[in-house]
């Protein structure tokens, strides 16, 4: 426990944006793994009876034949093994899900796309507040770096164009907003990779059904990535 250990606080000093891993694990009723090297997304292809990598290219490629994302990254009930409550949301960004914890051990999972190279991060936070068809407004470090956000500085309004998509969860830490949301996409391909700025987003229509399910005030859970859930979960 003690390599473990040592290596997580390894980690969060590296990661500056990753804060809080001790809370998570006994909040969780979680352990993590070990903390192998960031691997690059996998599915499994059933044609071949192999896991392949997922990257930006193939998972443009299966979108545009299928009109969806893989299998493992549909919503679906699956067994689940926590000490959290039912309402609470569990992340695991490594394997790009989001659990919603349900009675009887199981959880509704989805499939979701992360913060690409730099801008992980992993807390306990909380659901602020929510909305429909919300206005996006990039933060001042964006707006900065990005021509693209620049135009929206003052916010951009509601839509099908709104990169924020249906809904959003603001996620806020006691009573502070982060700046992060789990939020819908204009871009459904890019559930299952490392592409955001740190914000967790989902097919609009899993956000839709995550919104009707989710209370003001849900424990929000953000595992580190590179961790993995404990064995069973």
């Amino acid at each position: 426990m003690t390599m473990i250990r040592d290596r997580l606080e390894a980690g969060v000093k590296r990661g500056g944006r990753m804060r809080k891993i001790g809370l998570i694990v006994l909040a969780a009723g979680l352990c993590l793994g070990p903390l192998a090297a960031l691997a690059a997304t996998q599915i499994y292809d059933a044609r071949t009876k192999k896991w392949v990598d997922y990257d930006k290219r193939k998972a443009r490629q299966y979108f545009a034949r299928n009109k969806q994302v893989p299998e493992a990254f549909r919503r679906q009930v699956v067994p689940f093994r926590t000490a959290e409550p039912p309402g609470t949301i569990i992340i695991d960004g490594n394997q790009h899900f989001l659990y919603l914890v349900q009675p009887g051990g199981q959880a509704i999972r989805y499939g979701i796309g992360v913060g690409r190279e730099g801008f992980g991060w992993a807390g306990i936070v909380r659901v602020g507040r929510t909305a429909e068809w919300p206005t996006w407004t990039p933060p001042p470090e964006m707006v900065a770096r990005d021509p693209n956000a620049a135009k929206w500085a003052a916010g951009m309004p509601g839509g099908p164009d709104n990169p924020l998509g249906a809904r959003a969860l603001y996620l806020f830490e006691g009573e502070n907003d982060t700046i992060y949301r789990i939020h819908g996409t204009v871009e459904p391909w890019t559930i299952g990779l490392d592409v955001s700025s740190g914000c967790i987003r989902m097919n609009n229509d899993d956000i839709i059904d995550l919104h009707s399910r989710v209370k003001i005030g849900a424990k929000v859970i953000v595992l580190m990535q590179g961790a993995a859930l404990y064995k069973g979960v």
